[in-house]
C-alpha cells in the first residue's frame, strides 16, 4: 500500500499517511512541552514554600532575640568594686618635628638699587653684621643737610627751630639705618632672594635673606590635658629620629603657656615647647621624631572603675561605698578619667581597699547578640 492511502477519520476527515505520522508528533511535542511547564511549576513551588519557610524562621528568631534583649533592658546587675592603690612612672608619648631654634627673614625697608650682597648661603654672621645694602645717596644726603641746618640754626635761629631740626635728623637717620640689612643674632644664611643690581620694593613681603639659628633646635608637641598633671618646665624629653637611627636625643621642656587650645575631637591640649640644646651636626630643621617624657620618681594614684561613677546636675560626681554593716553610703568625689574605662581618684572620702557599688544593665554585657 502507499504511504499516501486515505484513511477515514472522525468520519469526515480523511488523513494521509504522513498527514497522520504529522499529527501524531505535534501531539507527542505539546504533551512534552506541558510535561515541561507542569515541572517549572512544581520547582517554582518548592522554592517559595522554602523561601516563606526560611523567612518566617528568621522573623520568628529575631523576635525572640529582640524580645530577650528588652527583657534584658529591665535588668541589672549589682557589681562591687575595690578602690586600689597604683605606683608607676608616668610615661608620655610625644611626636612631631624640629625646627630653628630663631630665624629671621630680613627684608629691606627702603626702595632703591641694591647695591652690595655682602653674604652666601651657608655663611656664618654675627649679630650686626651688615648683610647687603641699597643704595643710599638721598638718605645720605638728606643727613648731612640737615645736620648743616642745624648748625646754622644753632648760631642764628631758635631753639624751636633746632629741637624740630633735630626731630627731622632723627628720622633722617633711620631711613638712612633701613638702606642696610642687619644680622639680628648669630647664625647661618639660610637663603639669599637677592643680587647685586637688583631693585628692591620696600613693603615687599618675600625675604631679601633668611638666617637661621641653629647652635639650637626646638619642637612644639601637643599634650594632653590629663597628662599636663605631670610636665613642668625644665623637664627632661628623649626624643629618636629616623636619621639618627640608635641615637637618643635630650631635650628640655623651655615653655609652657598659660593657655590651653583644644582638638576637632574636643581634646584639651597645651603646645610645649622643647629645646634641643648643642644638637648634632647632621640633625636638620624638619625632621621628625617620637620621644618620651617621663615623670620624675613613682606616681602614687587610688583607682575605681568609671562605672562607678555618677555625675549628677551641676556636675558633681559621688560614688556609693559599701560600709561593714552592709548599708551604702553616697561620697563626693573628683576624679579624672585616665582611660579604658579606670578613673583617678583627686579627692574625697575614700581610702584603698574600700568598697564600692553600683548596678550595671545586662544590656552592657558581653556577649549580647544584635540584628
Amino acid at each position: 500500500m502507499s504511504d499516501n492511502k486515505e484513511t477515514k477519520v472522525n468520519d469526515d476527515v480523511v488523513l494521509t499517511e504522513s498527514e497522520k505520522q504529522e499529527k501524531i508528533l505535534r501531539e507527542q511535542f505539546k504533551a512534552k512541552k506541558r510535561n515541561r511547564r507542569i515541572k517549572k511549576l512544581i520547582t517554582w513551588a518548592i522554592v517559595i514554600v522554602v523561601l516563606v519557610c526560611a523567612l518566617s524562621w528568621y522573623l520568628q528568631l529575631r523576635a525572640n532575640m529582640q524580645a530577650q534583649q528588652e527583657a534584658a533592658l529591665n535588668q541589672s546587675q549589682q557589681v562591687t568594686a575595690t578602690v586600689t592603690r597604683d605606683v608607676y612612672t608616668a610615661t608620655i608619648d610625644l611626636s612631631g618635628y624640629v625646627e630653628a631654634y630663631d630665624i629671621q627673614e630680613a627684608r629691606f625697608r627702603a626702595t632703591g638699587p641694591i647695591t652690595a650682597v655682602n653674604v652666601s648661603e651657608g655663611d656664618s654672621v654675627s649679630k650686626g653684621d651688615v648683610l647687603a645694602t641699597i643704595d643710599s645717596t638721598s638718605q645720605t644726603y638728606a643727613v648731612e643737610n640737615l645736620r648743616q641746618q642745624i648748625r646754622e640754626a644753632e648760631l642764628s635761629g631758635t631753639p624751636s627751630q633746632v629741637e624740630l631740626l633735630n626731630l627731622q635728623l632723627t628720622t633722617a637717620l633711620n631711613n638712612l639705618e633701613y638702606t642696610n640689612l642687619v644680622a639680628n643674632f648669630d647664625g647661618m644664611v639660610a637663603d639669599v632672594n637677592i643680587n647685586e643690581g637688583d631693585y628692591f620694593e620696600a613693603g615687599t613681603t618675600d625675604a631679601a635673606i633668611t638666617i637661621a639659628d641653629l647652635s639650637k633646635l626646638k619642637a612644639t608637641v601637643q599634650i594632653d590635658e590629663i597628662d599636663m598633671q605631670y610636665v613642668y618646665q625644665g623637664q627632661t624629653a628623649y626624643l629618636t629620629f629616623d636619621s639618627l637611627p640608635g641615637q637618643t636625643v635630650e631635650a628640655i621642656v623651655s615653655y609652657i603657656p598659660t593657655l590651653g587650645t583644644y582638638t576637632t575631637q574636643g581634646i584639651g591640649v597645651v603646645n610645649v615647647e622643647l629645646t634641643i640644646d648643642n644638637p648634632p651636626a647632621s640633625l636638620k630643621p624638619g625632621y621628625s621624631f617620637e620621644g618620651t617624657i617621663a615623670s620624675e620618681g613613682e606616681v602614687e594614684m587610688l583607682l575605681i572603675p568609671q562605672a562607678a561613677v555618677t555625675t549628677g546636675r551641676g556636675g558633681l560626681t559621688t560614688v556609693d561605698r559599701l560600709n561593714a554593716d552592709g548599708t551604702t553610703e553616697t561620697v563626693s568625689v573628683r576624679v579624672q578619667y585616665l582611660g579604658e574605662g579606670t578613673c583617678q581618684l583627686l579627692s574625697g572620702n575614700l581610702q584603698e581597699g574600700d568598697t564600692l557599688v553600683y548596678t550595671r544593665s545586662s544590656s552592657m554585657m558581653p556577649g549580647m547578640m544584635r540584628f
